[in-house]
């Protein structure tokens, strides 16, 4: 099998963002009467266009999209992001020459459905030419696979080079590969990057273990209906022409929005409690632990952040200086607690230097807390999916924590649980869910949490 090129494909959805937001303020500085031309506009109309765009899903077009979902996008794109710019002048300005405006809109609309189709016919004539392609595999051989392979074969502007089928039911034809035992095995050794499965063609089992499979190996997992009664709700039906596939949900944290999103809530949030609140309550705190004991002011520890990257975490001092920090966790009634320490404990004051973390972009304000080393190779072992939750940056606080599985792990149940919150976490994040713990740590700062020692 050919060698696959390296891929920037995950470049394109950045780029044509940066393009469409050079594109509204070009525009807008051009046409726009310089007096309105200020930071306080321009921050406005781009935080509208990204905020429409991310709800309305504006820029996601996949390779296998139809250019009428395209066009609808524009449309809907452009009616709902005119509301808001006048929106603006309603608010904000009075007396302003409304045909400006709409000539405004009218150019952003054409110079902006131009760059998106361009760049979208361009793609399709690039992947016709054998460039960035995905290498596909199907499992199953009924009439519905064989039209998903035959839809891959026909239609190279999609990008997809079809490898081959896998299925117990033996087959004459040369894309038969084997059976579903060799299809895993074969997409371990070659560069697959995803797979089609016609669900009625396997056993249940092989098809929960082959979900179980791409998830391990980062495959792309979907699934050939024979009919929309299939239909789940982890799955999502899109059309390649007029075939119908059920495609896996993107996880929130598969999304590039999402990590923009979260990034800019760090910054801001980070600053905010920096300058506010540690600028002059550090050091308050600098004193009391100096006066009740002696060694440094910061503790520092090496802790697995997103993906195993190692970084040095932050907490004020809590501890008298000991030679097992590294090695044994706090448990209650510690007798390494300093007097100040067991107040910095309670009030999870001694975790506010992790905002400097956040700033320097190692942790997030919200996420899974970040374990000792020896306690992540000991829970590697011990607890399924315990990885998962090193798939993003860890945080200050979390879902875990909020729901009072935080401190000591006094039985395996205990990072059982904090494990499958975690996980919960990643896989249903939101904004206003990280409002909602953010709140909730708030209030336990004063109510008190059972294992806040």
């Amino acid at each position: 099998m050919q060698k696959k090129a390296v891929k920037y494909s995950i470049l394109i959805k950045p780029l044509i963002i940066l393009l469409d937001i050079i594109i509204i303020n070009a525009v807008v500085f051009y046409f726009s009467d310089k007096e309105y031309v200020n930071v306080l506009f321009i921050s406005y109309i781009t935080f509208f266009w990204l905020l429409i765009a991310f709800y309305i899903k504006f820029y996601n077009v996949h390779r296998y999209t139809h250019i009428l979902k395209v066009l609808s996008l524009l449309v809907f794109q452009f009616f709902v992001f005119l509301l808001a710019f006048f929106a603006y002048f309603s608010i904000f300005r009075e007396g302003v020459v409304i045909s400006k405006q709409f000539v405004i809109i009218i150019t952003l609309f054409i110079i902006i459905t131009f760059f998106k189709l361009f760049s979208f016919f361009l793609l399709k004539k690039y992947r016709e030419k054998g460039r960035n392609f995905r290498n596909v595999i199907v499992f199953g051989s009924s009439k519905s696979a064989k039209n998903v392979a035959n839809l891959f074969l026909k239609r190279q502007d999609l990008g997809y080079r079809f490898i081959g089928f896998f299925s117990d039911k033996q087959s004459n034809s040369e894309k038969y590969l084997g059976s579903v035992i060799h299809g895993f095995i074969f997409s371990t050794e070659n560069d697959i990057d995803e797979i089609y499965c016609e669900a009625t063609s396997i056993r249940q089992q092989q098809l929960k273990e082959l979900r179980q499979f791409c998830n391990l190996h980062k495959i792309d997992f979907n699934l050939i209906p024979e009919n929309k009664a299939i239909y789940s709700k982890n799955f999502e039906l899109e059309y390649y022409g007029t075939l119908p596939i059920l495609k896996r949900k993107q996880l929130p944290f598969e999304l590039f929005e999402t990590h923009i999103i979260k990034r800019i809530f760090d910054v801001i949030f980070s600053t905010c409690v920096i300058v506010l609140l540690l600028s002059w309550l550090l050091p308050l705190l600098w004193v009391l632990v100096k006066l009740t004991s002696k060694g440094p002011f910061f503790f520092k520890q090496v802790r697995d952040g997103a993906k195993g990257k190692q970084f040095y975490c932050y907490k004020i001092r809590s501890m008298e200086v000991n030679s097992l920090s590294n090695e044994i966790g706090t448990t209650k009634g510690d007798a390494r607690i300093t007097k100040i320490g067991v107040f910095l404990r309670k009030t999870s004051m001694d975790e506010l230097p992790q905002f400097f973390n956040v700033l320097k972009g190692d942790m997030s304000v919200i996420g899974p807390r970040p374990h000792m080393n020896v306690e992540t190779e000991k829970y590697l072992k011990e607890i399924d999916n315990y990885l998962i939750r090193n798939s993003i940056k860890p945080g200050i606080t979390g879902l875990a924590q909020v729901s009072g599985y935080r401190g000591e792990v006094q039985k395996k149940s205990d990072i059982e649980y904090r494990v499958r919150f975690d996980i919960f976490y990643i896989e249903n994040w939101s904004f206003f869910l990280d409002i909602k713990i953010i709140f909730q740590t708030f209030l336990n700062v004063f109510t008190g949490q059972e294992k806040a020692y």
